[in-house]
């Protein structure tokens, strides 16, 4: 069966409330970082005092509070081998 592709989407307001479409996994989380996959790759959304609010993977939905200091994704990494890789 082929995975649910959710359009995802980020809304920040006053860097105190996230929310987010395409979640796929929340792959961890702390009152620091969450790291959460989505739709078009790994997002970690760093700060303090961040709780998450609203987690509804079924629909690819999640709300997290808190101060927000970065949003960063993750490249994709190259299936294979470095060697592979190294010789395409």
């Amino acid at each position: 069966m082929a995975e649910e592709h959710f359009p995802h989407r980020l809304t920040l307001d006053e860097r105190n409330r996230l929310t987010m479409t395409g979640v796929t996994e929340v792959v961890s989380f702390e009152d620091t970082a969450v790291v959460l996959r989505t739709s078009l790759g790994t997002l970690t959304v760093q700060g303090r005092d961040l709780q998450l609010k609203t987690l509804s993977l079924d629909g690819g939905q999640v709300a997290v509070d808190g101060t927000v200091s970065a949003l960063v994704y993750e490249e994709p990494r190259p299936a294979g081998s470095w060697l592979s890789r190294l010789l395409r």
